[in-house]
C-alpha cells in the first residue's frame, strides 16, 4: 500500500465498474475500430482512457494497482467516464488518497478504543418507545432501547465482539426474519459498511472483522469483491415487528457531532400500526 492509498483495491474498482458498462451506456459505439470484435464484458480499458482523457498506458497501470498518484483532476474524470455515484466517487478518492481525501472527517488509520458519551446513552432511552440505536465505526452496536432489542434482537446478550449489525444480518436467521426484503438491504448494509471501512484501511479490528465476515457468510464471500458502497442516509424499511408483524418503518441517521464515525438511528412507522407500540 502506498502513502495513503490503496492501488491494488483502486484498480479493482476501476475494473469492475468497467466490466459493468456497455458502448451504448457512454454514448460510443460497438467498438473503437470497425471490424474489431468484442471479447471482453463491459467496455475495453482504451474506451475509459479515451472517455476519460487519459492515456490508455497510464489507465492500465492504475487498473493494475501500480504505484501511481492519480491527480484529484484524474479521478474525477474517470468517476464520470464510468457513470460513478457520490458514494462511489467518495470511495474512489479514499481508495487513491486514504482516509481524509474527502469532506468527511479524516481520522487515522489506527482509530483509538470507541467511547459512547453518556448524554448520547441517555438520548437513545428517551426516544423509547421509538427503535434506537447507535451504532459505531466497525458498526458494532454501543447502545439500544428496549424497542430497538425488541425489534431487532438484544445485542447486550451477547459477547462484546458479536454486537455488530454487519455480522448480524449476514449470519443469524433472525435478521432474515425481520428484513422483509433481506437481500437488497444486506446488499445496501454491505456498502455502507465497506465505504465506513476505508477510511480505516490498517485498524486492526475492522480488518479481523471483514476477515470473519468473509469466513462465515458465503453472501459476503460473493459480494465483497464487487467494491459495491452505498452511503448511510435516512429512509424506509419493511421490517416484521415480532409481536405486531410487518410494519414499514421510516428512519433518520444522526452524526454524533463529537465522534463523527458514531450514528444514532431511530425508526418510526410510517403509518400506526395500532395498539401496543
Amino acid at each position: 500500500m502506498t502513502a495513503g492509498g490503496d492501488p491494488a483495491a483502486l484498480g479493482q474498482l476501476l475494473r469492475s465498474r468497467r466490466e459493468r458498462l456497455v458502448p451504448a451506456d457512454v454514448g460510443l459505439p460497438a467498438g473503437l475500430s470497425a471490424g474489431r470484435r468484442r471479447r471482453t464484458a463491459g467496455l475495453r480499458r482504451e474506451e475509459v482512457a479515451v472517455l476519460a482523457n487519459l492515456s490508455a498506458t497510464y489507465y492500465t497501470f492504475l487498473e493494475q494497482g501500480r504505484p501511481v498518484r492519480p491527480s484529484v483532476q484524474v479521478l474525477d474524470a474517470l468517476a464520470s467516464a464510468l457513470r460513478m455515484s457520490a458514494a462511489e466517487r467518495r470511495y474512489l478518492h479514499v481508495l487513491a488518497y486514504g482516509p481524509g481525501s474527502t469532506s468527511d472527517p479524516a481520522p487515522g488509520a489506527s482509530a483509538p478504543p470507541e467511547r459512547l458519551d453518556s448524554a448520547v446513552a441517555d438520548l437513545v432511552q428517551r426516544l423509547e418507545p421509538l427503535p434506537t440505536l447507535v451504532k459505531g465505526r466497525r458498526w458494532d452496536v454501543l447502545a439500544a432501547n428496549p424497542a430497538a432489542r425488541e425489534l431487532f434482537g438484544d445485542w447486550s446478550a451477547g459477547p462484546p465482539g458479536e454486537r455488530n449489525l454487519v455480522r448480524w444480518m449476514f449470519t443469524t436467521d433472525q435478521a432474515r426474519e425481520v428484513y422483509l426484503e433481506w437481500e437488497p438491504e444486506a446488499r445496501a448494509m454491505l456498502g455502507r459498511f465497506r465505504l465506513s471501512a476505508a477510511r480505516y484501511p490498517d485498524d486492526p479490528d475492522i480488518r479481523a472483522l471483514i476477515a470473519e465476515l468473509q469466513r462465515d457468510s458465503e453472501h459476503i464471500r460473493d459480494w465483497w469483491p464487487r467494491h459495491d458502497v452505498a452511503a448511510i442516509g435516512s429512509g424506509s424499511k419493511k421490517l416484521r415487528h415480532p409481536r405486531l408483524g410487518p410494519i414499514e418503518y421510516s428512519h433518520v441517521v444522526l452524526q454524533v457531532a463529537d465522534h463523527p464515525d458514531q450514528n444514532l438511528i431511530t425508526y418510526s412507522p410510517a403509518a400506526p400500526p395500532g395498539p401496543g407500540l
